[in-house]
C-alpha cells in the first residue's frame, strides 16, 4: 500500500499520524514544496518527500488532499497520474465539494471529511461522506477515521460545511472561552497558574458530568442556577451582553466562509 499526503500542514500531520497508527509499515509520501516542516514530518513518520507528482513515479492506493482550498483548481489536475481505478481520494479541503474533486481529478472514488485538531491525539470528531465506495472500502475508511477519534457518516454532503463551522472550527471557540475565563480569574486577583488549573478542570468536569447524566445542557444549567445567586447573576450578565447570539453569529459566519471558499467547477472535457 502507498499513500500520498498533498499539503503537509497541520491536517496533513494529523492524517499522517492516523495513517501510521493504522498502517505502521506502509509507504507514505509527503507531496508539496520543499520546506523544513516537510523534512521534519517525513523524518518523524518515516515518509518519502516529493515536490511534484512525477517524483512519485507510480499510482497510489490513498490520496489525501490537505492543501488549502484556494489551491484546489491549480493543483488537483496535476495529481491525475497518481490515480488508478481502485485509488481512494480523501479530502479535508474546506468548502470543496465532491463534485469539484471529481471534475478536477476525473476520479469517482472519493471521501470528503471535516476532522478537527483534537484528532491529533485521537480525541477529535470527524464528519464525513463518500461517493462510489464499495462496502468494504466504506468500512476501511470508517476504521481509518476512527484513529482520529469519533466519526459520523452523513448522507447529506451539505452537512460537511455545517460541521466545518461547528466542530471543525469549534476547538478555537473553546480555547477562546478558556482564555477569557482564565483572564477573568487573573483580573480578580488569582495567580495565573491557579486560574488556568481551575478553568481546565471545570471544563473537563462539566463535559464529563454532561455525558454522565444524559441531560441536555439547559437542564444542567438550571440545576446550578439558584434564584438570586452568583450563577444567576453571571448568566444574566452574559445574556445581557449577547453571549448566545454572538456565538450563533460567529458559527454562521464560519459556515458562510466555508461556502465562499468553494471554487468554480472546472470546465467539463469534451
Amino acid at each position: 500500500m502507498r499513500a500520498v499526503i498533498v499539503g503537509p500542514g497541520v491536517m496533513g500531520e494529523t492524517l499522517a499520524g492516523a495513517f501510521r497508527q493504522v498502517y505502521p509499515q506502509e509507504g507514505l509520501v509527503f507531496l508539496g514544496p520543499p520546506s523544513e516542516r516537510r523534512r521534519l514530518l517525513a523524518e518523524r513518520f518515516g515518509a518519502v518527500e516529493a515536490t511534484a507528482p512525477a517524483d512519485i513515479g507510480e499510482a497510489v492506493d490513498w490520496l489525501f488532499l490537505t492543501l488549502k482550498p484556494q489551491k484546489a483548481l491549480h493543483v488537483l489536475p496535476t495529481l491525475r497520474p497518481l490515480l488508478k481505478p481502485e485509488s481512494v481520494v480523501l479530502s479535508v479541503m474546506a468548502g470543496v465539494t465532491l463534485a469539484h474533486v471529481r471534475a478536477a481529478l476525473g476520479h469517482p472514488r472519493l471521501v470528503r471529511t471535516m476532522p478537527n485538531t483534537p484528532g491529533r491525539i485521537g480525541a477529535g470528531i470527524t464528519v464525513w461522506t463518500a461517493d462510489s465506495l464499495s462496502e468494504e472500502e466504506h468500512i476501511t475508511v470508517k476504521s481509518f477515521l476512527a484513529a482520529l477519534g469519533e466519526e459520523i457518516y452523513v448522507e447529506e454532503e451539505s452537512y460537511i460545511d455545517m460541521a466545518t463551522a461547528l466542530s471543525g472550527t469549534g476547538p478555537a471557540y473553546v480555547f477562546l472561552f478558556m482564555e477569557a475565563l482564565m483572564d477573568a480569574g487573573v483580573h480578580m486577583g488569582l495567580p495565573r497558574h491557579i486560574a488556568e488549573r481551575l478553568v481546565e478542570a471545570t471544563l473537563r468536569g462539566a463535559v464529563a458530568y454532561y455525558k454522565h447524566t444524559g441531560k441536555n445542557p439547559a437542564a444542567l444549567r438550571h440545576e446550578v442556577t439558584s434564584p438570586g445567586g452568583t450563577t444567576a447573576e453571571a448568566i444574566y450578565r452574559l445574556e445581557k451582553a449577547g453571549f448566545r447570539p454572538a456565538l450563533s453569529r460567529a458559527v454562521w459566519a464560519a459556515y458562510q466562509r466555508s461556502l465562499s471558499l468553494r471554487p468554480p467547477l472546472p470546465a467539463q472535457e469534451g
